[in-house]
């Protein structure tokens, strides 16, 4: 089975108050999306990466790939006007029947046990979103006020987001974008499908904000250190 790893990295840096796009911000001397392409191709030896870059980065993601990587496992393109678009821009380059998996770019803390766990849920449902559950109180705004919920009756959304190709394509490019597609999970369900949710990473965060990146760098230099015990 082909193996396709949709990496879209078309973030900005308005959050974090800077011009450089958070998926170049270095963490420990890399950039964050280096850690996020090392950790599919350390899930996987046969997996091709399609990174999705808007069309003034795919130079500057060239020079990652160029500097840290084998180039030939890679293929690029130009990102669309939504997300919706630059996935379907992504998966549009996968050939044949395969597993893809859709994933945000400065989610760099991904890990390949979750890809590859992923990916067996994909093989057995043909479809895997990674969530876990929420960990702080929930309240539902309503015109009278809000009221408490159940947060055991929710589930936050992660990525990699993984389809069977015959799931996935078809919906990706018969449905037109709507304002209510997040994610290839809500594109999959309105084109008819169920997917299958799966427990995801609590430290499979995305990078949005100044902490995250303090939280990165954290998470990653206690996985070298471990890594250095083992050895």
């Amino acid at each position: 089975m082909k193996k396709y790893a949709v990496v879209v990295a078309g973030g900005i840096g308005k959050r974090m108050n800077s011009d450089l796009p958070k998926q170049f911000m270095p963490v420990l001397g890399k950039p964050v999306l280096y850690y996020t392409l090392k950790a599919f191709l350390d899930a996987f030896d046969d997996l091709q990466i399609v990174l999705v870059l808007p069309e003034e980065h795919i130079e500057k993601g060239r020079e990652i790939v160029d500097a840290y990587f084998n180039p030939a496992r890679f293929l690029f393109t130009a990102g669309g006007e939504t997300r919706f678009h630059s996935v379907r821009h992504g998966v549009q380059m996968a050939e044949g029947e395969s597993i893809i998996f859709v994933h945000d770019g400065v989610r760099c803390l991904v890990t390949p046990q979750l890809i590859r766990y992923c990916f067996d849920s994909a093989m057995e449902h043909g479809s895997a979103i990674p969530t876990v559950l929420p960990k702080d109180s929930l309240r539902h705004l309503r015109e009278a006020g809000s009221v408490a919920v159940d947060r055991n009756a929710f589930r936050v959304v992660q990525t990699p987001q993984t389809f069977h190709s015959k799931i996935l394509l078809p919906a990706m490019n018969q449905i037109e974008f709507k304002e209510r597609f997040t994610d290839e999970a809500t594109v999959v369900e309105a084109f008819g499908i169920e997917v299958h949710l799966m427990e995801g990473e609590d430290t499979n965060i995305k990078i949005t904000t100044p902490i995250d990146l303090s939280i990165a760098e954290q998470v990653l230099l206690k996985r070298i250190s471990a890594a250095a015990i083992e050895v």
